[in-house]
């Protein structure tokens, strides 16, 4: 898989985490039945892929692009549909966590090679 792909998967895997994080807070406590499914199918889909993903990208970078990605795309929504109060500082925050997820994405990030060392007797 090339590294391009595994970016790919991971930022699909970030939007899918926003998905079933919104779906969460519809459920209601699982009571909701449409919002429970969209949340089991989207988290499951959303590890899958970063599962994928961490193949070619160090876990703590593809952890790190996923979890903030995830996090400023449902904040981000919460108050595009009014159900959280927007503000300047928070935008700049939210502005703040897509910037940092996208240094790292700037980073050479593949993985190494594990060196095998030799048995020791």
């Amino acid at each position: 898989m090339s590294a391009k792909l595994a970016w790919a998967i991971l930022l699909a895997s970030a939007v899918l985490e926003a998905v079933w994080a919104t779906a969460l807070g519809l459920s209601d406590g699982f009571s909701q039945d449409l919002p429970t499914v969209v949340f089991a199918v989207t988290a499951t889909l959303s590890m899958i892929g970063l599962g994928i993903a961490v193949k070619r990208i160090p876990l703590g970078t593809a952890y790190a692009v996923w979890v903030g990605i995830g996090a400023a795309l449902t904040v981000g929504w919460a108050m595009a549909t009014g159900v959280e109060p927007a503000s300047p500082l928070k935008l700049l925050f939210i502005a703040g966590i897509v910037g940092c997820a996208a240094g790292l994405k700037a980073l050479p990030t593949e993985k190494r090679e594990e060196v095998t060392k030799p048995a020791q007797r």
